[in-house]
């Protein structure tokens, strides 16, 4: 498989696209106006502490206070990772002392962001710091040493092991060898820690010099933090379109790995970088509910307040003869499309997929195992189950941002973010009802202002609308379209002058 990176820049924004044999299959994006937390670490104050669900609030100075979890206050971490971001969720079902016996309401604590707010949510934030370099993350509060589990082989994992831990001083802290730190040096290896604890202290000395809340280190910028925890042998290509970032990264990859000089490019054709690639197509396509398959099948991606929802439907693709083949290679096309959708949409939390109901538990099988070989490619932490009799896949998938769809899209006035106004019709019985409370009021004359839509329903439909309300609420009647009202918008104003606003509906 060809692995390309592209970085597209500019003072306003950074957006950096990841490329699997030339499809698009995660794009990430930087904007002053986005502000980026997790990574960063702060000095915090503890607001409350609620025994009842084990948590803290702690006002870090962004507008939201941060979520501290008990099983994210300082402890030991056992299992191995590739990230340095804490707050891993497994540790939920384990015991631990009481919140309130741990931290007090005005305390001063030092937290490490590890999601970022997320609708009405505040960020998630940990006491387990960590600093994530080029070959290793450095855990100061813990004394555990790991390797990333993207490592298979045994004895190299041995080998960076026993390294690693006759190579730390004592009491200085944990550190877990990330996957671009295989067949690292002892030299390598020491130099990087030696950065990282430096690092370290100067972010206690800031602390000590702040008053909470303060942001005492902030974590690497978009592209910075791409290049350093990204950029490997394990990709084919790095282009970037903006020659002083291009000279940037060059610096930095010639001081950490000058073997992979050779694969960095300098866009300069006329054409932009995301157009030659057909980026820009694929993120626009990022917000559509409808994706086809190669098949000629087709899912549906609905994201909900509780979950997401995706459906598999077999669409024109209808087989020749055996219809569970039919139903199986939709499957799997829609498996390999899935997990490709939940990386580009940067979709996290539970997804439900509700794949076409398969008769033999062989070719379920075979879409799950084909559904989890292409999640493995995923950077997020995700957890498939079983196909259940149903012919659904439960799953869960790492949440740290909002998603693509939230970041770049606000809600629709006209809907309120539903997606869906109401009908002409519909909108021409609330007018006849509305009337029927104006005539209460005793109004005689009213000017009906409604979008050209339902202008349109009331003369083809019900031309006699005006005479029958007419008659029955003894009011005289006007009716006037107006293409800057909404489609289920409507004015009643007083006639024929209409210099007041008797009432006005916004129906949503």
């Amino acid at each position: 498989m060809r692995r390309e990176i592209l970085v597209s820049a500019s003072p306003q924004e950074s957006w950096v696209a990841l490329l699997e044999d030339g499809q698009l299959v995660e794009i990430m994006f930087d904007r002053p106006d986005q502000g980026r937390l997790v990574g960063d670490i702060y000095l915090g104050r503890v607001e409350a502490v609620l025994p009842g669900i084990q948590a803290a609030f702690v006002d870090i100075g962004e507008e939201k206070a941060g979520f501290l979890h008990v099983s994210d206050l300082l402890g030991e971490e056992e299992d191995d990772d590739d990230n340095g971001n804490g707050g891993g969720g497994g540790r939920r079902s384990r015991k631990y002392p009481p919140i309130q016996d741990q931290v007090r309401k005005g305390q001063e604590i030092l937290v490490q962001v590890t999601k970022e707010p997320i609708s009405t949510k505040g960020p998630r934030i940990t006491a387990q710091v960590s600093l994530p370099g080029r070959f290793l993350v450095y855990m100061p509060f813990s004394s555990h040493v790991g390797v990333s589990r993207k490592i298979d082989d045994r004895e190299e994992r041995s080998r960076l092991r026993a390294m690693a831990k006759e190579m730390m001083p004592r009491n200085s802290g944990g550190i877990i060898i990330r996957t671009v730190g295989e067949e690292i040096t002892r030299e390598t290896l020491e130099r990087e820690f030696q950065r990282l604890h430096a690092n370290w202290k100067k972010i206690q000395r800031r602390a000590k010099s702040q008053k909470a809340p303060a942001r005492v280190h902030g974590e690497a910028k978009l592209i910075s933090g791409v290049i350093r925890d990204l950029f490997s042998d394990k990709f084919d290509g790095l282009t970037v379109d903006s020659k002083e970032i291009h000279n940037e990264i060059t610096q930095y990859v010639s001081n950490v790995s000058p073997e992979l000089l050779e694969r960095i490019h300098l866009h300069d054709d006329p054409v932009p970088l995301f157009d030659k690639h057909g980026v820009e197509e694929e993120i626009r396509k990022a917000f559509v509910r409808r994706v086809d398959l190669p098949s000629g099948g087709y899912i549906i991606v609905e994201p909900t307040e509780a979950l997401v929802s995706i459906d598999v439907n077999t669409g024109r693709y209808t087989g020749r003869k055996d219809p569970e083949h039919t139903i199986l290679r939709t499957n799997l096309d829609a498996a390999r499309e899935v997990a490709r959708q939940l990386r580009l949409r940067d979709v996290g939390g539970i997804i439900v997929v509700d794949f076409i109901d398969m008769e033999s538990q062989e070719n379920r099988d075979k879409v799950l195992h084909e559904l989890r070989s292409h999640l493995g490619r995923d950077r997020a932490r995700t957890k498939a189950f079983e196909v259940s009799d149903l012919g659904l896949i439960e799953m869960t998938r790492q949440r740290v941002r909002p998603s693509l769809f939230q970041s770049l899209t606000a809600p629709c006035e006209h809907c309120g973010g539903t997606g869906r106004v109401s009908t002409p019709a519909t909108v021409v019985r609330r007018i006849e009802r509305s009337l029927v409370r104006a005539a209460v009021e005793k109004e005689r004359s009213l000017v009906v202002r409604v979008h050209p839509e339902v202008a349109l329903q009331v003369i083809e439909e019900e031309p006699d609308f005006l005479q029958r309300l007419g008659k029955r609420t003894r009011i005289e009647l006007e009716l006037r379209d107006d293409p800057l009202l909404r489609e289920d918008e409507f004015h009643l104003l007083a006639g024929p002058s209409e210099a007041d606003v008797t009432e006005k509906y916004v129906l949503r």
